[in-house]
């Protein structure tokens, strides 16, 4: 793009959405000064949908088809998408430009009254409408229930504290992104409950050959995280999993190493297959590969399968 030109930055019209925008542009423009941005509001699909559980809805591209097609229109010239978001096939002429710095990718426990995950009663409900939040949960507690929680992150915690639920997950990136995180009751650490794919970090997507774009992009593009999430959407895409089973990954490097971490499970969460591998980031997709090797010999296949059967027949 011309630097004449003021940089269109497509973006949902949610709370965390404008933010982590305005987060890129704001690095951004610390990094060029001079530059011009501003945002466009685009509704995507997801969006418009609020009544029904996301794995219900289902479907590729459910927060983010609408934004490439802007792009290819170009109606706009950078898309902020949340990672987790984004589907692990990009639509035709367009690419990631650039992966920011991650944000904390865990989990975390909101409760009203501030009790401890683990102390909750028996029965208690829990309000989320991830399969993966929900099958990881059962695997600790199969006692639990679970209502639906949708729409913007301070609206989630109004219905938390309304008395919707004893307690609700969300991530621990949206919080800190909002200034929200004086809310949380505690993180859920890993060993508790593996992170979603992507969770935590931003991609930003543009036409594939805006060269100039991705020239100003370099000075927030983080390559730790960008391999990372890589990683953890190959492994996403070789599973064929999308939104519509309890599939969670996490990679980070460590020392020089990347440790890749993956579960796949039943959504009652009384299967949970299990997956390590852990060799220099370079080798990433070496870390792929054994990953799904190891989950399809445990009959990852077979599960992810069940999921969709099950959440078919769950349909109107």
């Amino acid at each position: 793009m011309d630097p004449t030109e003021t940089l269109v930055v497509g973006t949902r019209g949610s709370q965390l959405a404008r933010a982590q925008s305005q987060w890129v542009i704001d690095r951004l423009q610390a990094a060029h000064p001079g530059l011009s941005a501003r945002m466009e509001i685009i509704t995507t699909r997801g969006d418009r949908q609020q009544t029904k559980p996301l794995p219900e809805i289902g479907g590729k591209g459910l927060f983010t088809e609408e934004l490439e097609q802007a792009l290819r229109q170009g109606r706009i010239d950078l898309a902020v998408h949340s990672a987790k978001d984004l589907p692990t096939n990009l639509a035709e002429g367009l690419a990631i430009l650039a992966v920011p710095v991650r944000e904390d990718p865990r989990d975390a426990w909101v409760a009203a009254d501030g009790t401890p995950f683990e102390r909750l009663p028996a029965g208690s409900a829990v309000g989320t409408s991830s399969l993966r939040r929900q099958a990881q949960l059962l695997a600790r507690r199969p006692d639990l229930t679970f209502v639906g929680l949708r729409g913007n992150v301070d609206t989630r915690i109004r219905k938390i504290h309304g008395g919707s639920c004893a307690g609700a997950v969300l991530a621990m990136a949206g919080l800190n992104r909002l200034d929200l995180a004086r809310h949380v009751t505690h993180p859920l650490e890993v060993e508790v409950m593996l992170p979603a794919p992507g969770q935590g970090a931003l991609v930003l997507e543009g036409r594939t050959n805006d060269v100039r774009l991705r020239g100003r992009l370099a000075a927030i593009h983080d390559e730790a995280t960008t391999i990372a999430v890589e990683t953890e959407r190959a492994i996403l895409r070789g599973l064929d999993a999308g939104c519509r089973a309890p599939v969670a990954v996490y990679a980070h490097v460590v020392d020089d190493r990347l440790q890749v971490q993956a579960r796949v499970l039943s959504v009652d969460g009384r299967q949970t297959l299990r997956a390590a591998a852990g060799l220099p980031p370079t080798r990433w997709n070496e870390c792929v590969a054994q990953i799904l090797s190891d989950l399809r010999r445990q009959g990852a296949e077979q599960v992810v399968a069940a999921c969709r059967e099950r959440l078919r027949g769950q349909s109107p």
